[in-house]
């Protein structure tokens, strides 16, 4: 039998899509912990994020912690959490949120730092001060490459929530792990699908959302900017040099 026999035929099983341990309840619980790890990312990331961005200042301290985490095996990093606080949802968790946060905190850093000083400088001229500059005018500029930050973490972290399984826990990993362990791998190779279409849907969901709520000027501005230096949700960021 070929791969796609064995997927063929266990897609034909009626335990796949029914039951404690089918597609639709594998996937909800796939979206329950990246949602949660999600949440949490950024809720720490993107506040840091575009505060130090609309302050220009602690571009070292974006860039050492992006960098660090960047470094660390989340599978090495899950192991470590387990030995410290033992089995259970905590590890993978933190896990997740870890993955998450240096994309956005990047690209909020990067999108509001790099709004068009002369926007920045409209919005005080007409008594625009502090916060409210941020909130009104430098976020809503930032807010496509802020989105990037958050897409390009949803799908990392859809992709790596397959770790839960390690610990236990359910998810699509789940078919992954006990498909290895059955030496399933009809099982094996339709949970990674799945888990593939899942990551790719999450991308889209993003592009059209990002697409909604962006207003066109905006997302032409955006689009310019891509094409320049300053997104580095893969690269390291560059420090400025004086000139």
């Amino acid at each position: 039998m070929n791969v796609i026999e064995l997927v063929t035929d266990w897609l034909a099983l009626p335990t796949t899509w029914s039951g404690p341990d089918s597609i639709p309840t594998r996937v909800t619980e796939h979206l329950l912990y990246s949602a949660l790890a999600m949440l949490i990312a950024a809720a720490v990331a993107l506040p840091l994020g575009t505060l130090l961005g609309h302050l220009h200042r602690g571009q070292t301290i974006v860039l050492t912690i992006a960098n660090t985490i960047r470094a660390l095996p989340t599978l090495g990093l899950l192991t470590l959490v387990v030995i410290l606080s033992g089995i259970g949802f905590l590890p993978p968790l933190i896990a997740l949120v870890v993955l998450a946060i240096p994309p956005m905190l990047v690209n909020a850093f990067e999108g509001v730092r790099n709004v068009d000083p002369a926007v920045v400088d409209a919005a005080r001229g007409v008594g625009l001060r502090g916060p409210a500059t941020l909130l009104k005018v430098e976020i809503p500029v930032a807010l496509p490459i802020i989105l990037l930050g958050v897409r390009l973490a949803a799908i990392q972290v859809i992709s790596a929530a397959t770790i839960a399984a390690y610990v236990g826990l359910g998810g699509l990993g789940r078919f992954i792990f006990d498909g290895l362990g059955r030496r399933d791998f009809g099982q094996v190779a339709g949970g990674s699908i799945v888990a593939a279409i899942l990551a790719i849907a999450t991308e889209i969901f993003f592009i059209l959302l990002a697409s909604a709520i962006t207003s066109p000027g905006v997302s032409r501005k955006s689009r310019a900017a891509l094409r320049g230096p300053f997104i580095t949700s893969v690269l390291p960021l560059r420090k400025k040099t004086a000139t």
